[in-house]
């Protein structure tokens, strides 16, 4: 959790802003709610390396130099991020780290920096790298672990940035902490659902160890509404995305703050005894398993050491009661009744026995909830099986016949 200076501000950084920021994020209660990281993108360094071979901030930006910026923001108890690139040059063409990884991640480290954003433009021919994606980032994650090693410090946090190329999800928890899942997200709802859609189908790759990164928050950013924008949150959160905030914080609205530290939402993205992801268990619009761009899977569930977490999603443009059967997650036991916690509105909404409704969900809103173990059913329920399927008597008489 932290903030990155990228979809707030592209390209037009320097220290005093990074400063701004990270008072900010102390003044505003981002960082009590957990956001710890302050993280510089692109943009930060001359055009060329020293006659050393060694990056170098920008002069006219960081004029105090990266160790000093690094120190202040240590000083307000919070982490510093920095950012490179796999190939020749970063994607705003400034010196990238290819064939200069062990120096680069020294130099990261002499800056004072915990945190490396590593991306994926400037590929250099294959007759000179002689390897894929996965072969440039194990070249960076050697450098930090032989780095760490040597010097008897803790090793940069590896956040990857290859866009979801070559299923990072499938081998980058080997060399860094996040792999991005899918290009680059925009501040729209089109953007979100079609991320959402996308990481709907690897959910399982996320766990303490590593996780799907879903790309930087929009919140705060463009034409999204303050549903769409809770919706947002509430699934990069309960997927366990990491959450970096990308908005002008000088200027972000009471209702985007609200959002963006709601207790209990956060608290299940911290978790510290669960760290798996929620998953759909019903799709709602489309046959489970289907690809929808537009329409993402609506019923999902997870694990929390609290209880079992639901995500419903109104993919529609209007608005929506939404119907599921308890046991449709696996999460939840035949035979129980649960409380339900509403993540959002903060209060608790009675027992649910079966099969729960939640009504007049919002176009493109979201309803989280938290339910809990409340003891067994009420006798006499029936049918004796909430699942019909092959429920049987003792007597071996079928119900579901």
């Amino acid at each position: 959790m932290g903030y990155n200076t990228w979809n707030a501000y592209h390209c037009d950084i320097d220290e005093d802003l990074i400063l701004q920021n990270a008072q900010l994020m102390k003044s505003l209660n981002l960082a009590d709610a957990g956001y710890t990281y302050v993280n510089i993108d692109d943009c930060y360094s001359e055009k060329s390396r020293n006659d050393d071979g060694d990056i170098v901030e920008d002069a006219t930006k960081f004029p105090s130099g990266m160790k000093a910026l690094t120190d202040k923001i240590h000083d307000l108890g919070l982490k510093a991020g920095i950012y490179s690139d796999s190939g020749w040059f970063t994607c705003q063409l400034y010196p990238g780290s290819f064939q200069n990884e062990a120096r680069d991640a020294k130099r990261f480290h002499d800056w004072g920096f915990d945190y490396l954003k590593y991306d994926n433009c400037a590929v250099p021919f294959d007759n000179i790298t002689r390897e894929n994606i996965m072969g440039r980032y194990e070249r960076m994650a050697n450098a930090i672990g032989d780095f760490s090693l040597s010097s008897g410090t803790p090793p940069l946090i590896l956040s990857m940035c290859q866009w979801g190329r070559e299923q990072g999800w499938t081998w980058a928890r080997r060399y860094g902490q996040s792999w991005r899942t899918t290009d680059d997200i925009e501040p729209n709802w089109q953007s979100i659902v079609k991320i959402l859609n996308q990481n709907s189908f690897y959910t399982w790759a996320t766990d303490f160890y590593g996780h799907n990164d879903m790309d930087i928050l929009e919140i705060g950013n463009g034409p999204l509404t303050y549903e769409e924008a809770k919706s947002h949150f509430t699934a990069w959160a309960l997927l366990k995305s990491p959450l970096l905030i990308g908005t002008h914080l000088a200027s972000a609205t009471k209702g985007t703050l609200e959002i963006l530290t709601n207790p209990e939402i956060i608290a299940i993205h911290q978790d510290s005894v669960v760290g798996t992801s929620i998953s759909p268990f019903r799709w709602g619009i489309n046959s489970d398993w289907v690809s929808n761009d537009t329409h993402p899977a609506q019923y999902w569930s997870g694990e929390s050491q609290n209880g079992t977490v639901f995500m419903l999603l109104n993919t529609l443009d209007e608005p929506a009661d939404m119907f599921f059967r308890l046991t449709e997650s696996p999460w939840i036991r035949a035979g129980k009744q649960y409380t339900v916690r509403d993540l959002w509105t903060h209060t608790d909404n009675g027992t649910a026995v079966r099969n729960f409704t939640a009504h007049a969900v919002p176009p493109h809103g979201v309803v989280a909830l938290l339910l809990q173990d409340a003891g067994d059913e009420p006798d006499g329920l029936w049918p004796p099986c909430a699942v019909l399927e092959w429920c049987m008597n003792s007597n071996g008489t079928r119900i579901d016949e």
